[in-house]
Parts: C-alpha cells; structure tokens; sequence
C-alpha cells in the first residue's frame, strides 16, 4: 500500500524516496519477453535486474541507498555522529528562551534526525550480509538507543515540553502540532519520566526487564521441539526430520495429508515448556506492575490509550459482537470440514486444531482447482507491477517508473529498487488500515482484470478462472476470522488484572472453548509459541480492527466502482495524508460519516 503522509513524526530510513528492497529469482523464460509486448516497467519486472555498463576511467560508488557516506561501512559513524551532533544542538534549542519556532517543530526533527539513522541502520543491519555493514549498522542501533533512552528521561526536555502543552506555546499552533505535542508527552509518561524518582527509576527496570523477557520468549517461540523417536509412532517418521535417535518438529505440519502426522505435529509442538511458561507469566506480571506504577488499571488501558479503540472495553464488546454474529457461519465451516475428514480418513474423525488449514487448501485444490501451477502464468512479477501502477494512477494520478540501481548502491545484483513516501507513526489499530484495503482491490474481478495476463502471450486470464481465484479467498473465511477473534481474547485477558482467576493455560482453554469452537486439545499449550504476545501486546485485535475499517471504506467509497478517481483523491486526502497528524477515531469518524461503534465495525465485517 502507498502510505502519503504530511508530517513526518518518525519517517522510515531516509527524507528522500529510497527503500523497500527486496530480493527476486526468476525463470529464465520470463527474462526472454519482448520488451515491445510489455510496458518498460513490466518488463523491468519481468527480467533479472543488471547492472548499467560503465565505461568511464573509473567506476562511480555511489554508496549504499545512494548515501555517500556508506560507500564505506565507517560512514554509519558518521552518520551517527552528525545525529548526535544535531541532537544535542537541538536539544538546547528547545531550552532556549529565544527560541524561533514552534517547541513540536523541534520535537518532531529531533524525533526525525534519531530514527532516520536508528531505522537506516536496523534494516541493515538484519538484510545486508556483508558482516562489516551489518556490525557498522549494530553499532549505530545501539548508539542511537542509548540517545533515546537518555532523552526519554531527560526532565529539562520533558519539561520544555510539558509547559507548552499546558500552558500554549509562544508561537501560534495548529490543531495537528498540539495532537503530535500530546503524542510525544504521552512517550515521555510511558517511561514515568512524570513520576517521583523512585518509581521512575523502578519504571526505568520495568521497562528493561520486559524487554530482555520478550526476546527471550520470541527466541523460544520458534525453536524446534526434539524429542526421541520413540515418541513418535514409526508409521509416520518418514513425514518428520530424524537426527540420531532423535526428532525434530519445527512446526504443525498443517499441509500433511496424513492425519496422524498433523495430530502428531501438532501434539509435540505446543507440549507444554516449564522455562517458556515462567518468562511469558513473568512477562504478563510486570507489564501489569508498569501499568499501574504509570497510573493505569492495566497493560491493556496503557497500551490502547490514543488507539482507535481508545479503551479495552470497546474492544472485547467489538470482539465479543463479532464472534456472536460469525458464529453460525462459524459452525457451518467447521460443519464441512468434518464431513470432509470423515470421507477422507478412517482415523479420528472429529474436527481437530491441526486440520483446519490442511482441509481449506484441500478445498480451494479440489473445489475450485486453485493451483499455483495454473495461475502463476497469469500473475508474474511485471504484471502485478503494472497491475499496481494502473491502480495508483487510476486512484492517486500516480504513476510508477523503473529506476535502474546504480553501482554501490545495494549490496547485490537481483535486488529491485522500490521507492515510496513514507508515512508517520500512528495506532496500531488503524496502520494496517492501507494495506488491508490493498487486499479489497487484489480480490476483485474487476481489477485482476485489468492486469492478469499471460507472461508469453499476453492472454487475458479467463473469466472462469478469476470467478475461482477470487472465491478461494473467502473459503472458510468465517472460522479462520473467528480464530483471529480467540487469539485477539486471549491477549486482552492475559493483559488484563493480575493476577488472573486461573492459570495461563487454563485460560487459553477456557477461551479457545468459548470463542473459537474447536476444543482445547489437553496437555497443549499454545499460548506459548503465541509470539504476538511480545510485539502486539494487547493490540492483537488491531488486524481485526483494521480490516473492519478497510471494509468500511471500501463498501462505501469503492465497492460499486473500485478505479474511481474521485473516491481514491478522496481517500487520499482525507485519510492517507493526515499521517499521524490526526486521531485515527476521529479520522475515521469524518471520512465515514458514522462514529466508530462496535456495532457500526461488525456490521462492516
């Protein structure tokens, strides 16, 4: 999705239009089109990306993202040392009584100034595999960090801040600058920076020891289970990796068209882990014991506070709402996936947690003959490209071209350069808003048609043929949202008062009982690999929420006509460009013309 956005609060890498970057391999047929059959940006698309010829006395190293300074990996100290530079002048600008400016404006290009160096050198330091980068990018995240933690606690910043919020600014303000002036007030309170030392001191552990717990819980979420192989029946070794005497399970199997195997799978992934069960209830605890030092009920009423939501009882009515209406629909899914598992094994044949996405592919295989294979040919990489360039062109008047990488400016040669206007930091609850959108118009006929063609001859894909992609991606789509409900309960409750009425894995089968509709499966524990617990922390809803939004949007300003220009200008402008500049209740509230209700979300759904 296009992010457009007039404030930039904490823009992505860099002011200009660098960025996303992603690897692509392609068959060699498709690097053999006729560049006369296909648009320059298809075609672009469509071969290997090279390298431009250079026959000059010298090759010019334009460094990495085009940043001269990282011809060199020594250059992320100097970026890092000219942020420093930059903040520490603007700090005692902000302390200035003859200050020129706006205190936000200060605010927001200190905010700026850290976080294009910080997230620059993040992204590095996870893609390039270069190890002299990758450790010159750590050092500078680190250093960075360091800075944000010591100006989220400097009080002679807080207070500048603190006096314009209360009491105005000398210098006239919008209504945006005193929203992003509360935003940046409320990160500041987060870190107790308000509170008498000793509790800021104790928020400042807080905060650190959660942060330790979480990486810890995230790096046991996804480690393998090894287990001997006697545990595992020997009718089915075949389908899990053996070392020694030993097995390995990495996951749940969910494609596997033995039942045993997926039961098996399913049964050893999430057995329960004694060290994994005391860091998430360690976790949950001192989240709670912040929330409270900070002067809130709970986690979850710190972590909604400026959300769409805005509070946790909006969200579980929205949640508790959705899974009544979906409930029936609910039934019938599961309904047929047991009737399909009796006709197709002689095993158990009562509905399980690990059958479910094995028997929706089967469907979309055997229903609708949806198959990579098949489509594929319809849906190369230049043809999506073009795809998307008709659809921002025909919404936004924008329109994509092919900007070839110059040398030095990647670390490899089949890598694409996408440029892009970042967006600023917003809720949670609505930053998924754009993108889900995104998935509306990919899922509709009527756009697919405009750019699925056949890679060699340009064949349109038959009508039969979009009719059964598109429905496959409604199969089941009242169970799989019905989960998505369970899972966002189950990390309202874990972030809840504590300590709980029962035990964590009680409550996971108590909610998963009630919500989702296939029974906990005793001696499970899935809370455990639930890894969202650490990154959405009561805020799991928030992909629910957005795609209540999305499809609000789109059934009252796209569904009847999905390239109109005038409805995209106005989603442009009237939600895409505030950026974070606006809450996103009231944003929303305006450009929908209906208050953001529970009720008023369900229904969208």
């Amino acid at each position: 999705s296009l992010y457009l956005s007039t404030t930039h609060r904490m823009q992505f890498l860099l002011k200009s239009s660098i960025s996303a970057l992603y690897h692509t391999k392609w068959k060699d047929c498709i690097s053999r089109l006729s560049v006369s059959t296909w648009s320059p940006l298809a075609t672009a698309f469509n071969t290997r990306p090279g390298r431009k010829l250079n026959f000059g006395a010298a090759i010019s190293n334009t460094g990495l993202f085009n940043l001269p300074e990282l011809r060199s990996h020594e250059g992320f100290y100097e970026l890092q040392n000219r942020a420093i530079q930059d903040s520490e002048r603007l700090i005692a600008e902000s302390q200035d009584p003859k200050r020129s400016r706006k205190m936000v404006a200060i605010f927001d290009e200190l905010s700026d100034t850290l976080c294009k160096v910080a997230d620059l050198a993040e992204f590095i330091r996870i893609a390039d595999p270069r190890p002299d980068y990758a450790q010159a990018a750590e050092d500078a995240c680190v250093s960075i960090s360091g800075i944000v933690e010591k100006l989220n606690t400097d009080r002679n910043l807080y207070s500048a801040l603190r006096n314009t919020v209360d009491n105005s600014d000398k210098f006239s303000t919008t209504l945006v600058d005193n929203h992003v002036s509360r935003l940046f007030l409320f990160d500041f309170e987060q870190c107790g920076i308000h509170l008498p030392e000793a509790q800021r001191q104790r928020v400042v552990h807080l905060n650190d020891t959660i942060l330790q717990l979480g990486q810890r819980f995230m790096s046991g979420a996804v480690t393998p289970r090894i287990v001997s192989k006697n545990v595992i029946p020997e009718s089915i070794r075949e389908y899990f990796t053996v070392e020694g005497e030993h097995i390995v399970v990495s996951g749940v199997f969910g494609d596997s068209p033995n039942p045993l195997a997926r039961e098996a799978a399913y049964k050893v992934f999430f057995c329960p882990d004694q060290q994994q069960e005391i860091i998430i209830s360690e976790l949950l605890r001192l989240r709670y014991e912040l929330a409270r030092t900070c002067g809130f009920p709970t986690y979850g009423h710190r972590a909604l506070k400026a959300s769409t939501a805005e509070t946790p009882s909006m969200v579980m009515e929205f949640l508790n709402t959705l899974g009544g209406e979906l409930k029936k629909h609910t039934d019938d899914d599961f309904k047929t996936m047991a009737e399909m598992k009796r006709s197709d094994s002689s095993f158990n044949t009562s509905l399980c947690p690990w059958d479910t996405a094995y028997y929706t592919q089967v469907a979309k295989r055997d229903w609708l003959q949806v198959g990579s294979s098949e489509f594929s040919p319809y849906l190369s990489l230049g043809s999506c490209m073009e795809g998307l360039n008709t659809l921002v062109n025909k919404l936004y008047g924008i329109s994509f071209v092919n900007d070839p990488v110059e040398t030095g400016e990647v670390w490899a040669e089949d890598i694409y350069k996408l440029a892009h206007v970042t967006g600023t930091r917003c809720s949670t609850d609505f930053a998924e808003v754009p993108s889900v959108l995104m998935e509306y118009f990919a899922a509709d006929p009527r756009v697919l048609a405009s750019f699925a063609r056949h890679f060699q001859t340009q064949e349109k894909m038959p009508d039969d043929m979009l009719t059964r992609l598109c429905a496959s991606k409604h199969l089941f789509a009242a169970s799989e949202m019905q989960l998505q409900v369970f899972y966002s309960v189950l990390d309202q409750v874990y972030h809840g008062a504590h300590p709980l009425e029962r035990s964590l894995v009680d409550t996971l089968a108590e909610l998963q009982n009630k919500y989702y509709g296939i029974p906990h499966v005793p001696n499970s524990a899935f809370h455990l690999r639930f890894s969202h617990l650490v990154g959405y922390g009561a805020k799991y809803y928030s992909y629910l929420l957005s795609r209540a939004v999305a499809s609000w949007i789109w059934y009252q300003y796209f569904e009847q006509e999905p390239l109109n220009r005038h409805s995209g200008e106005r989603y442009r402008r009237e939600c895409l460009a505030h950026g974070g500049g606006k809450p996103s209740r009231e944003l929303v509230a305006q450009f929908l013309g209906k208050e953001v209700t529970p009720s008023n979300l369900v229904y969208s759904l």
